[in-house]
């Protein structure tokens, strides 16, 4: 029956001085007043051109709320590996198909060591993606479709609205109705699960979890996580950890938002490190919201912005190459290159991951990044 879980408990914050990264605070409590809207505009403007991180507090979802879900992900992770099995298939995965259930284990890191990730996709309610859950899931749907619309009424479409502000545009609705949540596209909230690694295998893969990568959406909204290992790489080159804030979302933009902009938003580099010390032993549980374009939507630079065209941010990535991409066709051929099973790192001993170049092939002219 719904409700009968147990509550969730946070684990212990790392005690350890790290480098922690500076990242404002955007306090969306000022969105309604006057005069607040241009305030956090003013606050993102650097964050969004130069790190492409930042959190967000005050944002109408109660902390029990969020609790719930962590709970409901919790009780996922602990079902056994053969009921997970069953929201698992491998030929979707590399279709770039990317909801459900994705199993550790699918691919080799480098020196033999592989992936310690488990992912569970929950896509966004819009009426195009029935699928089968499993009881723990399927017993609080409704529970987690609000969640679900929760984070994109009360944190997307408000940070639509500002990037609309950033970019002069004359309707500041205009990303809004791009990204409207009941129009066919491809967000997800996402329970994932990193298991704790054996020193020595850490060791082999460079300490870490996940290599340098970019986010192929707009925004992705990164609910606390007491457990140390995200870290962002900022505008000196230098990486650095994400401080998990209380009663926080920390936010990162992403590949489509930088197309969109021709560049001027930054798709934030980041990469998942082995914990701190004290934490080591400890499994990190995430919650997590991917907000991208409608299906539909071409991801050209916007061309009705007086601030891209003053800056001449009129071509992207896509566009020099002659390709005018839709978010669908963009998220099938990124998710696509970036399930290809065999995909194997060569890791130096210092810890940089070098990969084959057509591995990273996501269309003919344009390869994925990874980050040293």
């Amino acid at each position: 029956m719904p409700g009968l879980i147990d509550r969730y408990a946070e684990v212990t914050p790392t005690k350890e001085n790290l480098d922690w990264a500076e990242l404002i605070t955007l306090d969306l409590s000022l969105y309604e007043q006057p005069g607040g809207k241009a305030e956090l505009v003013n606050q993102l403007d650097h964050a969004v051109r130069h790190v492409g991180f930042f959190y967000v507090k005050n944002f109408n979802i109660p902390q029990e709320e969020v609790n719930r879900q962590f709970a409901l992900g919790r009780e996922f992770y602990a079902l056994p590996l053969e009921e997970k099995l069953k929201y698992h298939n491998a030929a979707d995965l590399e279709r770039g198909e990317y909801n459900g259930y994705r199993p550790s284990g699918r691919r080799n890191i480098g020196n033999e060591v592989k992936d310690n990730i488990q992912v569970y996709n929950i896509p966004k309610f819009d009426g195009y993606h029935e699928r089968a859950h499993p009881a723990v899931v399927q017993e609080n749907i409704k529970e987690i479709e609000e969640f679900s619309r929760k984070c994109h009424s009360e944190v997307v479409v408000k940070l639509l609205c500002l990037f609309a502000i950033l970019l002069e545009l004359p309707d500041e609705d205009q990303l809004v109705r791009d990204h409207l949540y009941d129009v066919k596209g491809e967000d997800h909230l996402r329970y994932m699960h990193y298991a704790a690694r054996d020193p020595e295998e850490n060791k082999k893969v460079g300490e870490l979890y996940v290599s340098g990568h970019t986010d192929l959406g707009t925004v992705t909204l990164l609910f606390r996580q007491p457990v140390a290992a995200l870290q962002i790489l900022n505008s000196e080159g230098e990486w650095k950890w994400v401080k998990p804030q209380d009663a926080t979302i920390t936010i990162n933009t992403c590949d489509a938002l930088t197309a969109l902009t021709g560049g001027l938003i930054k798709s934030s580099i980041h990469r998942v490190h082995a914990p701190p010390a004290d934490q080591a032993d400890v499994d990190r549980l995430g919650l997590l919201y991917f907000a991208r374009p409608n299906n539909h939507v071409v991801l050209d630079p916007i061309p009705n912005s007086p601030l891209l065209n003053r800056l001449g941010l009129t071509t992207n990535a896509f566009t020099q190459l002659g390709q005018h991409l839709t978010t669908e066709e963009w998220v099938i051929a990124r998710q696509s290159q970036q399930q290809r099973p065999k995909v194997e790192a060569k890791i130096l001993n210092d810890g940089k991951y070098e990969y084959n170049e057509k591995d990273l092939e996501i269309i003919p002219g344009l390869a994925a990044k990874y980050y040293n």
